[in-house]
């Protein structure tokens, strides 16, 4: 009974993260004709980017967190317990891990947003730097489910080069506009 609850979840899963795009493009559609001409400059490209960001992360975070924590988990304590994990466990580790890095990688959509917006600059944003280390290092101990340094390193080097990219991205985007 177990498989097949597991394989429900599977299914359930695949079908939000397959069909979320298009629900997303109908809802962009749905809220295009309200927007102004300058919203509709903002919304559209930033969707878009979104989009990859999100697609990135999930890239990231399968190839390379999700290995280190399965790595770690699987020989932490190994002399002394045999890992056991069921396979809704596993799918519901990986699935966790997938959706969070996939939301953390959003950073620079969020950035770009209040930067066009004019609630934040880019300078504001790098000026910022130390609090931001700090910040992206809770935010991946908080997303990383395990307790190793390596994944832990792992996502706070990239949501730190996300941020700085993003306020990079910014600025640039600011001397365009003037």
């Amino acid at each position: 009974m177990n498989i097949f609850f597991a394989s429900v979840k599977i299914a359930a899963f695949c079908g939000i993260l397959f069909s979320s795009p298009i629900v997303l493009y109908q809802l962009l559609l749905y809220l295009i004709p309200g927007l102004t001409k300058k919203e509709r400059d903002i919304v559209l490209p930033v969707s878009l980017g979104s989009g990859i960001l999100f697609v990135v992360g999930l890239a990231f975070s399968y190839f390379f967190l999700v290995p280190a924590a399965l790595r770690f988990f699987i020989s932490y304590g190994a002399e002394v317990v045999e890992p056991f994990w069921s396979f809704d466990q596993y799918f519901d580790f990986i699935a966790v891990l997938l959706f969070a890095t996939g939301l953390a990688f959003q950073v620079p959509a969020v950035q770009v947003v209040l930067g066009l917006l004019g609630i934040v600059t880019g300078e504001q944003m790098l000026g910022a730097w130390k609090y931001v280390i700090v910040i992206c290092t809770i935010v991946a101990a908080v997303i990383t489910p395990s307790t190793d340094p390596i994944t832990q390193i792992l996502l706070s080097v990239a949501l730190l080069s996300l941020y700085l990219g993003g306020s990079g991205f910014v600025i640039l985007l600011k001397k365009e506009v003037l």
